[in-house]
This record gives C-alpha cells, sequence and structure tokens, in this order.
C-alpha cells in the first residue's frame, strides 16, 4: 500500500442470525466492496454446515476472503486475523475497491480496531451459573473444564483455586477465545476510516426462534454427518481450538456418547442464544456504531443511506 492508497473499510457487525451475510452480499452489487469474512469458525476447512457458511455457489459469485485458510485442527488466533485482514484490506485497496468486512466474531474486530482487547467485564449471571457448577461437581471438575478450553492457563492454576478458575472460564466463554490468548495478543490497531454497521435484532424471541430454525435447517442438511466426518480426522479431538464453536462442542459431545441427540441439539440452541447475547454485549457499547434494527422492514434502504452519505463524506 502506498500513502496514495490510505485505508478505509466498512465492517457490517451483528449477532449469529441476524442476515448479516445477504446485507453486505447487496451492499456488493451496488459498491466497488470486496467481502473479508470475519468469522473465527468459517476460516476452517471441512466446517461448512454448522458454521452457515456461505455455500460453494454464492462463494463462486461472491467471493469472501478468510474463509476455508486453515485446516480444522489448526490454531487461529485474534492476531493472526490481524495480520490476514490487514493484507486483504491493502490488495483490495491497491485494486482501487473497499473492504467489506463482515461477521459476528467481535474479539476480531475488536482487535483489529482498537489492538489489545481488553478482557471482558463480569457477568454476574455466568458467575452464579459456574458457582452452581461448581457446588455440584467440584472445582476440580471445572478446572478440568478449563483445560479443554485453555490448557495454557489451566496449566498454572491449582485445581482448588475457585476463583482464578471462574474468571479463566468467564473469559473463555464470554470473549470465546483463550485468556491466555487476550494475555498474549499484542497486535497494534490497524489505523483506517472505519465505517462500523450494526445489526440489532429488536425483538428478542424472534432472533431466539430464527436461531432455533436455522440449527434445525442445519441437521437437515447433515451437521451431524458433518461433525462425525471431522472427529474421524487424524489430528481432532473435543480440544482443538475449532471445536470450542457453538454447535459443534455439543454434538461432539454426542458423537463421544455423553449426551443423546435431542439433549445436545438443545445445548447448541441454548449455547448459540448465549453467543447472540454477547455479541450484542459488544454492540451496545461500540462507539460510533450506526445501529440497525436487523427486523425492520427499511433495514436495506437505511444502511444503503449510512454508505451513502459515509462516501460523500469521504470523497
Amino acid at each position: 500500500m502506498t500513502d496514495s492508497a490510505p485505508l478505509r473499510a466498512v465492517c457490517l457487525m451483528g449477532p449469529t442470525a441476524a442476515g448479516k451475510t445477504e446485507h453486505a452480499i447487496e451492499l456488493t452489487k451496488h459498491y466497488p466492496f470486496d467481502l473479508i469474512s470475519v468469522d473465527s469458525a468459517q476460516v476452517y476447512r471441512e466446517m461448512n454446515i454448522g458454521t452457515a457458511k456461505p455455500d460453494p455457489a454464492v462463494l463462486a459469485a461472491h467471493p469472501h476472503r478468510l474463509i476455508d485458510i486453515r485446516e480444522p485442527w489448526e490454531n487461529y488466533s485474534a492476531g493472526d486475523f490481524c495480520r490476514d485482514a490487514v493484507v486483504a484490506m491493502q490488495e483490495i485497496t491497491a485494486a482501487g475497491r473497499i473492504p467489506l468486512l463482515v461477521g459476528g466474531t467481535m474479539l476480531y474486530f475488536q482487535a483489529l480496531q482498537r489492538g489489545i482487547a481488553p478482557m471482558p467485564a463480569a457477568d454476574p449471571a455466568l458467575r452464579a451459573s459456574l458457582d452452581q457448577r461448581a457446588a455440584e461437581a467440584g472445582w476440580p471438575a471445572l478446572h478440568e473444564e478449563l483445560r479443554e478450553l485453555d490448557p495454557v492457563t489451566a496449566e498454572r492454576l491449582n485445581p482448588m483455586d475457585s476463583q482464578r478458575i471462574q474468571r479463566a472460564l468467564e473469559v473463555c466463554l464470554l470473549a470465546g477465545v483463550p485468556m491466555s490468548e487476550l494475555h498474549s495478543a499484542t497486535q497494534p490497531p490497524v489505523q483506517a476510516n472505519y465505517l462500523n454497521i450494526g445489526l440489532l435484532p429488536s425483538d428478542r424471541g424472534r432472533l431466539h426462534r430464527q436461531i432455533a430454525t436455522r440449527f434445525a435447517g442445519m441437521m437437515d442438511a447433515g451437521f451431524l454427518a458433518e461433525v462425525r466426518a471431522l472427529s474421524k480426522r487424524p489430528g481432532m479431538s473435543a480440544a482443538v481450538p475449532a471445536m470450542r464453536a457453538v454447535g459443534y462442542r455439543q454434538l461432539w459431545s454426542h458423537i463421544a456418547g455423553a449426551t443423546v441427540l435431542d439433549e445436545a441439539a438443545e445445548q447448541a440452541v441454548i449455547a448459540t442464544r448465549r453467543l447472540a447475547r454477547r455479541q450484542l454485549t459488544w454492540l451496545r457499547s461500540w462507539p460510533g456504531l450506526h445501529e440497525l434494527d436487523s427486523f425492520a422492514d427499511t433495514v436495506g434502504t437505511q444502511m444503503d443511506e449510512i454508505v451513502n452519505s459515509w462516501f460523500s463524506i469521504d470523497a
């Protein structure tokens, strides 16, 4: 990139099942945008159904960078994303076009625009849930759970260190990545003129119904077979980062014999709802965000007006 081609980018954010991909594709039909995926699960090959990855026909017509760039047993961090994203942004800018980053991995947006991500604030409801589970199963059991989610942190904690185990689990569950990864994130922010648009559904119940409907569709499309095939691949286990993704973790538990299928499916839907809640928490505190109701009939028109205004101001 040269000084004559400063970076500018549109970031379209929102919770799972809010229709981000559809709106992003529609924008590419009217503006010189090239798409960059901001999704910590869609980076993995062979994880298609459960990540709601655009199908091959859609990707052929509307290519997304940073999809299918890692094997499912490999690590991929927020730092990796920032390094890959800035290369993609520079290449798109050099070609005379504008990056449109779309996805729901809020930690990646945070790391890109602000650098090192702060630890998420305490969540009283989540802490109460962890305390209840510890009362029933004991802190060593939760320490073992932490070992699956964040082995680096678990290794340095005593199995009875309730306060630190609780906080480490809380961070993992809220941020969607291990605490150890957040501690090691040292990427500086990527300087650019960002237009941030957030799809925030006004009806939480309707969003929950959409999540349940979408998961049922995934199951009909062969999600269980996808996870079963992944479980048979060399190097795969329940502990690899990719299998922390909602849906995959619960179906893996069923394949391992720990839960019946109906229970695993119910747990996956509940976990997806919790993910959406965490995504909305991030979005509501995002400075300068243009908030749009994803359920509004005029959301497309409103988005077009925001982008048009940004082009006019930035011209």
